[in-house]
């Protein structure tokens, strides 16, 4: 079963760089992204309280529930403690898109700080989100929404479904400040590449050259892409829509297998290439038996009866050696029959890679993550 599934992972993964092959093209939104527009995280400190018991027990979400109260005039002895059940201290986190304005609704997340068993059927209060330069740019408040579960049983028995510590409030945060960005700064626009390659930067500069004319754009490094954009916004917006949907050939990636050592998931590239070799895989099965042993001495020696425990170490099945061979550029299509007739576990596999590696056979990066 682990083998088919292997060997199924593998035909899929060769279908879909195949497919990605013989494609014309990609459009520059799918392969850049333009300078200095981004979004920006934020986060922030605060309460979720209306929880059925399930809140913190810790010294700081007493104190931030004082706090709070001090701020609508509710004055408590100093030391005071809470004992409420019902609040939980919590951090919130959410990404401010690029271009957000004033009075526009983001999407927050909500993590419990403490020992608070479920944020379900929460409510966050009214919480400040902060940039990194401490600056206020959203404000969020709302009913939280929890996909785990969380219950116990009066004997201490307890269920756990997903993580309940942690909820969702769409449309949470309301945007309170514009993040100043260089889109519509300088006659010139910069296009990052999603993966560096030399062959795409220039593939890249040559269509877009060829759209808008010669001297349009000027390859900077295998990463970046500059081009000559208007300074006007509504005309610079109008000039990258032409210019993200322009398409490009992609250089090919280069030859790379990457290994999970954990999960036993093995991804080839399409460009790997296997130099002349020969493989060969066998099993191997080892019975080890377990089996009392009994000593008995001879009827006038005068010893006593003992028993042990006796091993019992067999070659149950040697498996028959199967071999193969790589001709001289082998592709992956054929990687994949090689490992499909050889019925090579994940880690047969791993170690045959390696030893193609070693063996100088293999051309290609060999990653173990």
């Amino acid at each position: 079963m682990e083998t088919r599934k292997i060997v199924i992972l593998l035909t899929a993964l060769m279908a879909l760089l195949t497919f990605s092959m013989n494609s014309s093209a990609e459009r520059v939104k799918d392969l850049a992204n333009i300078g200095g527009v981004r979004s920006n995280p934020l986060i922030g400190y605060g309460l979720v309280v209306g929880l059925s018991g399930t809140g913190d027990k810790t010294a700081y979400a007493d104190q931030s529930l004082m706090s709070m109260l001090s701020k609508f005039g509710i004055h408590l002895p100093p030391g005071t403690k809470s004992g409420s059940k019902n609040i939980a201290a919590v951090a919130i986190h959410a990404e401010l898109p690029a271009f957000a304005k004033p009075g526009q609704k983001i999407d927050v997340t909500v993590s419990s700080l403490g020992n608070s068993k479920s944020l379900r059927g929460g409510t966050l209060l009214l919480t400040p989100l902060k940039a990194v330069d401490g600056n206020v740019y959203a404000l969020a408040q709302g009913n939280l929404i929890v996909g785990g579960l969380d219950a116990a049983g009066a004997d201490g028995s307890r269920i756990t479904v997903n993580i309940p510590s942690v909820g969702r409030v769409p449309s949470g945060a309301t945007v309170e400040k514009v993040v100043n960005n260089g889109f519509a700064q300088g006659n010139t626009i910069t296009l990052n590449l999603r993966n560096s390659d030399f062959t795409t930067a220039t593939n890249m500069v040559n269509a877009i050259n060829k759209k808008l004319g010669g001297g349009t754009a000027l390859a900077l490094d295998a990463d970046s892409i500059e081009v000559l954009a208007p300074r006007l916004p509504n005309q610079r917006v109008a000039f990258l829509s032409i210019i993200e949907n322009i398409e490009v050939k992609g250089g090919m990636p280069a030859a790379k297998i990457i290994i999970n050592s954990r999960t036993g998931t093995v991804v080839i590239g399409s460009n790997v290439r296997v130099s002349a070799a020969a493989v060969t895989h066998g099993n191997l099965v080892v019975k080890i038996s377990e089996s009392q042993a009994v000593s008995q001495p001879n009827p006038f020696a005068g010893g006593n009866t003992k028993t042990g425990q006796a091993s019992e170490i067999s070659v149950l099945n040697e498996g028959e050696g199967r071999m193969f061979k790589f001709p001289k550029g082998v592709t992956l299509d054929d990687i994949v029959q090689a490992v499909n007739k050889v019925g090579a576990a994940p880690g047969d596999l791993v170690a045959i890679l390696e030893a193609l590696k070693q063996a100088g056979a293999l051309t290609a990066e060999l990653m173990v993550i």
